[in-house]
C-alpha cells in the first residue's frame, strides 16, 4: 500500500494513473513526476519498491496538493466574491462562471429542473 500526501494509491493501477488520485496532480504532472524520479510509468503501484515510493513522496511533497491547494482555491473564490467581481457574483449565485449558457443545460449548477407555469406551447395556438 503506497500512501502519498494522505491518499492511498490504488494498488492495481499503473503509477502514472495512480498519482492522479491526488488532488492537484493530473496526467501531465504525473508524467513529469515519474520522469524526475526515473520510474517507468507502466509499473503497477503494488510493484513499487520502498525507495521508489520515497522518491515519489519527496517530489510530490514539493508541489501544492490536497488540503493546501483546496484552501488556496477556496480563498481565491472568496476573494472574488468579496471584491464583487462578475465571476464572484456567479459563484455566489451558484451559476456557471465561464460564460456558458443557462437557458438550457447547466443542470449540475442549477439543480433539478423546476417546471414553471406559462412556459412552453401557447394556449389556443394551432397545433401543426
Amino acid at each position: 500500500m503506497v500512501r502519498i500526501e494522505g491518499v492511498d494509491l490504488p494498488r492495481n493501477k499503473r503509477v502514472e494513473i495512480g498519482l492522479t488520485y491526488i488532488y492537484g496532480i493530473g496526467r501531465s504532472t504525473s508524467q513529469m513526476i515519474l520522469a524526475t524520479a526515473g520510474i517507468n510509468p507502466d509499473t503497477r503501484v503494488k510493484d513499487l519498491t520502498e525507495d521508489e515510493a520515497q522518491k515519489l513522496r519527496e517530489i510530490v511533497g514539493k508541489l501544492t496538493t490536497e488540503g493546501d491547494l483546496r484552501r488556496e482555491v477556496q480563498t481565491n473564490i472568496k476573494r472574488l466574491i468579496d471584491i464583487g467581481t462578475y465571476r464572484g457574483k456567479r459563484h455566489r449565485m451558484n451559476l456557471p462562471v465561464h460564460g456558458q449558457r443557462t437557458r438550457t443545460n447547466a443542470r449540475t449548477k442549477r439543480g433539478v429542473k423546476k417546471t414553471v407555469p406559462g412556459r412552453g406551447r401557447r394556449r389556443g395556438a394551432t397545433k401543426k
